[in-house]
């Protein structure tokens, strides 16, 4: 834990409970590790907002230099909205209307495409006045769940690459200007020989694009979340990549990109609930919390660890507790999990939630969303209120 207990604990006092809390200055070491591994101007890191897409950490991230990656045409928005420029922004995208892929062309953005139908779709329109990139996909599984494995041969994101022969013909038909390949595997991988795997494919590829700037190698670097669990080497990704790159003649030009989220900024985050309830049963001691899936799914959903530490309890006294929401479905955030003893009224941490946590909120059981807080120059800030009863109206119109 990189903010103190005290620190939380006060935050806590001050803004609540449920509560988001982010470090913007882990944020920003985690960027410059990743610059000094890499070390080469012809790299370049585009945030993967999917993962946190508050506006004040986007400022934040635009600040540090970092370009963005954005999944939807509304997260193109927000990054412009807060000052990326559009040669910033890069575009990828699945299963989405054409017309999307057109507002991202009309704003000036890098985009890649994930279909062999919006390939030609795009094609039509626009022919060879776009540069474009292709999401490939490798048939390669990787990643710490199957829910964010994204390479593998059952998976809806990118071309096949054995398709590679129909792309072609539609890259000659209509003389589209392929300018970047993109492949990205999945999450949570922490095998440096996969992105290998990827760049090997993707080098095949190339003699038949002529037009290349870029290889684009996604994101998914391995960010611990057990005690002792180890991450992606990233000095010995850089040295690999690198290393691929300039040993091939027809690479040693091109730019390197990489789509780093959850890598930026979950260490950066802190989720902050109170225990309303403890339950003795004969099959656990139930620690019952004031959120639940509807604010932290995913341990429900990818059955993903989040170190829990009693911030109101600093002896070392260990007692095991299945930790509950207050959702009504089964929501166990953890089970059987040694934290120091708990009473009623204690505020519980969950370290590591700073990618995928809020993002995935909702208000399931028309609870509310909470409130997020941002740490900048040592000073919490509130970065987005907690929302209130009308918040569970304002879209919805009278009959």
């Amino acid at each position: 834990m990189e903010v103190s207990s005290s620190n939380l604990l006060q935050i806590a006092k001050e803004f609540g409970t449920p509560l988001y809390v982010y470090d913007a200055s882990i944020i920003s070491q985690q960027y410059l590790n990743l610059k000094n591994a890499f070390n080469s101007t012809k790299v370049k890191f585009f945030y993967a907002s999917k993962a946190l897409t508050n506006i004040h950490v986007l400022q934040h991230i635009k600040q540090i230099g970092c370009n963005i990656d954005c999944s939807s045409i509304n997260e193109v928005q927000l990054a412009l909205h807060v000052g990326f420029s559009p040669s910033q922004i890069l575009y990828t995208s699945n299963s989405i209307d054409f017309e999307e892929i057109v507002m991202a062309k009309n704003v000036g953005v890098h985009i890649n495409i994930d279909s062999i139908s919006n390939l030609q779709k795009f094609g039509k329109a626009f022919g060879n006045s776009y540069p474009l990139g292709l999401r490939l996909r490798p048939n390669i599984m990787a990643g710490g769940n199957i829910k964010i494995s994204t390479g593998h041969d059952k998976s809806k994101f990118g071309i096949p690459v054995n398709q590679i022969n129909e792309v072609l013909q539609i890259v000659k038909s209509y003389d589209i200007n392929i300018s970047n390949l993109h492949i990205h595997t999945g999450s949570e991988v922490k095998d440096v020989a996969v992105w290998m795997k990827s760049i090997d494919i993707l080098f095949e590829l190339v003699p038949h694009f002529t037009n290349l700037k870029s290889i684009d190698l996604g994101g998914g670097f391995k960010v611990p979340y057990m005690p002792n669990e180890v991450g992606t080497d990233i000095s010995l990704l850089a040295k690999e990549v690198l290393q691929a790159f300039d040993d091939n003649e027809a690479t040693k030009h091109l730019e390197i990109w990489f789509e780093p989220g959850k890598y930026l900024v979950s260490k950066a985050g802190y989720f902050l609930t109170k225990v309303n309830v403890l339950k003795e049963t004969q099959a656990a001691c139930f620690a019952g919390v004031d959120s639940g899936f509807n604010h932290l799914i995913r341990p429900m959903f990818y059955e993903a660890y989040h170190e829990i530490t009693n911030l109101s309890n600093t002896t070392n006294n260990f007692t095991s507790y299945a930790v509950v929401g207050n959702i009504c479905e089964t929501d166990t955030f953890a089970w059987d999990r040694p934290i120091a003893t708990i009473t009623e009224g204690d505020i519980l941490c969950f370290d590591n939630a700073g990618a995928y946590g809020f993002e995935m909120s909702s208000n399931f059981n028309s609870r509310y969303k909470p409130a997020e807080v941002l740490i900048i120059n040592n000073k919490p800030k509130l970065i987005r209120r907690r929302e209130v009863f009308e918040d569970l109206l304002h879209t919805q119109l009278p009959l």
